[in-house]
């Protein structure tokens, strides 16, 4: 409980737009302005200003959101706090929506990937996923797959320590979801079996060379 709190709190501080941050994660508790207001105390109006950048959210300001949003969400059974820290979210390393829509082409060019599949990429990307593969494996249960998908299956998952590129996609296969695009992470190989899979899903695949740090600041800039 302690880490959502915290991750909450730190994206809102750290964003150059906390309001759009506060909104997200409000929309993703699924508590309206006016119901978090009442939690706070504050009027409903008091909330919008926040969201749309009328006010700066101080320190205090921003736990008290975060300890509202846990206390809606614990009164409703707490669904969301599990989906985000029941034991098989430790293969996510990183999770966002993007602002705006970002075209696939875009994406592709700015983290340096390389077309593997041969799919059409002519997609918006609306967020992010980064996992840790083997992690994924060995904690996620065949349902928290679902959760790598936040709040739009039109998104980018990118997988950290691949060897041949097939588990994440037969992983994918046994789900009813399936993201816009694949990416791999410095793969070691990546055959053509993976290549084939992607192909008959119609989902693009990609590799980069770039490493997972340096990816996921080059995703929050698209935030």
């Amino acid at each position: 409980m302690t880490g959502l709190k915290e991750r909450i709190a730190g994206e809102i501080t750290i964003s150059d737009e906390p309001g759009e941050i506060i909104k997200k994660w409000r929309e993703m508790f699924d508590v309206s302005q006016t119901r978090l207001a009442e939690e706070m105390d504050v009027s409903s109006s008091v909330i919008s200003d926040y969201e749309k950048g009328r006010r700066k959210p101080g320190t205090p300001l921003v736990k008290r959101i975060v300890k509202s949003l846990i206390k809606i969400d614990e009164s409703r059974g707490g669904d969301v706090i599990d989906r985000f820290t029941r034991p098989g979210q430790e293969g996510i390393l990183s999770k966002n929506e993007f602002s705006e829509p970002v075209s696939l082409k875009d994406l592709q060019k700015d983290i340096e990937g390389e077309m593997i599949s041969r799919v059409d990429r002519k997609k918006d990307i609306y967020g992010y996923t980064v996992i840790d593969s083997m992690k994924a494996i060995l904690s996620m249960k065949s349902f928290d797959y679902l959760s790598i998908y936040g709040w739009s299956t039109e998104r980018i998952l990118f997988f950290e320590g691949v060897e041949h590129g097939r588990s994440p996609l037969v992983a994918i296969r046994s789900t009813p979801l399936s993201p816009a695009a694949i990416c791999y992470i410095r793969p070691r190989k990546v055959d053509d079996l993976s290549r084939k899979l992607a192909e008959v899903e119609g989902i693009p695949l990609i590799r980069t060379d770039l490493d997972t740090d340096k990816l996921i600041k080059k995703m929050k800039k698209w935030m």
